[in-house]
């Protein structure tokens, strides 16, 4: 099971950041992100992707496996039962998807575009359970959230635009304003 998902920028600041297992705390949760990237950053890009980490707060068979691109580290905290294999996949379709949808994500994206991440993220893995790895899947159904979310935004214009009128016709056409 997946026990949390961060996205840490170089310097250690968090720009995304689920947690399918309680963390209680604020002062806990930021421990348990700090923790995590110093265990990640202090590594060598050389080295694999995938260690063991110390995180007492999820117990002690706890793996974490990343990805660095550019100045993002993806993180995935899951427990002993994970492919590691598997996990590195996921990450790589998380970061196809995201790439897809924001046209070469960088960090502002994720920062400007936070709910179009958790959405993406949750289309992808639920409740720390994986439940699409298909990358067309992934893209199909975040392209028709997309075309609802446009639809509900032209259909909400054109409600202003013709309550507006509503209200001419009812104060009288020959009033000039």
């Amino acid at each position: 099971m997946i026990k949390g998902i961060l996205i840490v920028n170089n310097h250690g600041k968090p720009r995304l950041v689920k947690f399918y297992q309680s963390v209680t705390s604020e002062e806990t949760q930021q421990s348990v992100i700090r923790r995590v990237f110093q265990q990640v950053a202090q590594r060598p890009d050389s080295f694999c992707n995938y260690l063991e980490g110390i995180i007492p707060e999820w117990g002690s068979n706890i793996k974490l496996i990343y990805r660095h691109y550019a100045t993002l580290y993806f993180v995935f905290a899951v427990d002993s039962q994970e492919s590691d294999l598997g996990i590195l996949d996921l990450i790589q379709v998380f970061v196809e998807a995201l790439d897809k949808c924001f046209e070469n994500v960088c960090e502002l994206d994720l920062i400007f575009h936070s709910d179009r991440v958790h959405y993406v993220l949750d289309e992808i893995v639920m409740g720390g359970m994986v439940l699409e790895t298909n990358i067309n899947s992934v893209l199909q159904a975040i392209g028709d959230q997309t075309k609802m979310h446009k639809s509900s935004l032209s259909q909400a214009s054109k409600g202003k635009e013709g309550s507006a009128d509503a209200i001419k016709t009812q104060l009288g056409s020959g009033t000039n304003w």
